[in-house]
């Protein structure tokens, strides 16, 4: 009899055929929460329940009938969104996972700060603001963000003070729009976190967490520079050219940070700074690496970065976790400015190119895109292949140097 998961899966998501075509090669019986219903749960409507994910505190009743009969192995969230509703409804099923208190601690930026400081965790200054007086803040640059967000989005660096209060207006102005937000008062409202700006390279660390304890996987090296005035990431490659010093202080960083927090097990994603003595961390997610960016990773053991997130999370046995020789890189297509994508030119140019292995455009033509700090999605993503991380970096800006995507600040029709 099939073993069965609980996949918080939004409809929005990237992540949805990665972690479905996982779940079908262990052959684990999925049972999807989202938030709006789908022609699964019209077909068969035991596989599928409908939950808010804009108020996690409220679904426990909406999934309580689910472990009465064959009991659930695990929830997993597969993306940012579905962390907190995960945490909550592993909770009120009582399935492994981590604690709401854990969770949170991962989709607060405020509360991160707080627990890792408390802990003495290496991070940066930081302080929080909420516009009304001036910010106990005297070292620029610095970096002003808003607490719940991902993927960079509505992160600005901060020059000098006389900066702060447009940057906050924008950033309280994207926030807005978000449906869990209060009405604002421009400059007022929604605290937002000030920090120091680490200078230096930046690095991401892919782990699972067993038991309290992490696995590491990867690190992934981030060599375009990522220093402002916005932070949208572009190159991702493996394996990381650290020195193996070098990466086992970001590994045990990584644990400190696990442990400050509170976190038990699935997977985690964060971004650390090297420019200190110390590697700094940035972020931390309790969910795996976004977009389609699982697909750079390539293990030994020949499974995908999903399929061992969820051997983890039904606790079986792990296999060989290191990374087959070569280099590897990802590129998040970055949106160069707002409007509709009208055509995109130079596709089979560019996958025609060696060590080029494939090109996915996540957005429709016809479809809305935002530039940063306001934009949260990227074009699409592309990936390379090399003799290490740096081949497959050049390679991948080779590439992407043939691509043109065409962007209309009118929408299609006007005019």
């Amino acid at each position: 009899m099939a073993r069965r998961v609980l996949f918080v899966l939004p409809t929005g998501t990237y992540r949805a055929g990665a972690f479905l075509s996982a779940a079908a090669k262990l052959q684990l019986e999925v049972v999807v929460a989202t938030e709006e219903p789908s022609t699964l749960g019209w077909k068969h409507p035991e596989s599928e329940v409908v939950v808010d994910l804009d108020r996690p505190d409220n679904v426990a009743e909406a999934v309580a009938h689910l472990n009465q009969g064959e009991r659930l192995e695990a929830v997993v969230a597969v993306d940012e969104a579905s962390v907190l509703v995960a945490a909550h409804l592993g909770e009120a099923l009582g399935l492994r996972g981590n604690s709401v208190a854990a969770a949170r601690a991962t989709r607060d930026k405020a509360l991160l700060r707080s627990r890792l400081l408390r802990a003495g965790v290496p991070q940066p200054e930081w302080a929080l603001w909420e516009g009304e007086t001036p910010p106990p803040w005297r070292t620029f640059p610095a970096v002003l963000k808003p607490l719940d967000q991902a993927a960079s989005r509505g992160v600005i660096r901060i020059d000098r003070p006389s900066d702060l209060p447009s940057a906050a207006r924008r950033i309280r102005k994207l926030l807005s729009k978000d449906p869990r937000c209060p009405p604002s008062n421009g400059l007022h409202q929604y605290p937002l976190l000030l920090e120091a700006f680490v200078p230096g390279p930046e690095v991401a660390a892919e782990a699972l967490v067993r038991n309290g304890e992490i696995i590491p996987l990867a690190i992934y090296d981030k060599p375009e520079p990522l220093d402002g005035p916005y932070f949208e990431e572009t190159i991702y490659t493996v394996p990381t050219a650290l020195a193996p010093e070098a990466a086992d202080q970001v590994w045990g960083t990584l644990q400190a940070a696990i442990t400050a927090i509170g976190l038990m097990c699935g997977p985690v994603h964060a971004e650390l700074r090297l420019g200190a003595a110390i590697p700094r961390v940035i972020d931390l997610a309790s969910r795996a690496i976004g977009g389609h960016c699982s697909a750079v990773l390539h293990f030994a053991a020949g499974l995908s970065l999903e399929e061992l997130i969820l051997r983890n999370a039904v606790g079986d046995a792990l296999p060989d976790t290191s990374l087959v020789k070569g280099g590897f890189g990802v590129m998040m297509l970055p949106v160069p400015r707002t409007g509709w994508l009208r055509g995109v030119v130079g596709r089979d140019e560019v996958l025609s190119l060696p060590g080029v292995e494939g090109l996915e455009i996540a957005v429709p033509v016809g479809g809305w895109v935002a530039s940063p700090p306001e934009g949260n999605r990227y074009l699409g993503f592309l990936f390379a292949k090399g003799k290490d991380g740096g081949d497959a970096a050049g390679l991948l800006k080779q590439a992407e140097a043939k691509l043109t995507f065409v962007i209309d600040e009118e929408a299609p029709g006007d005019g």
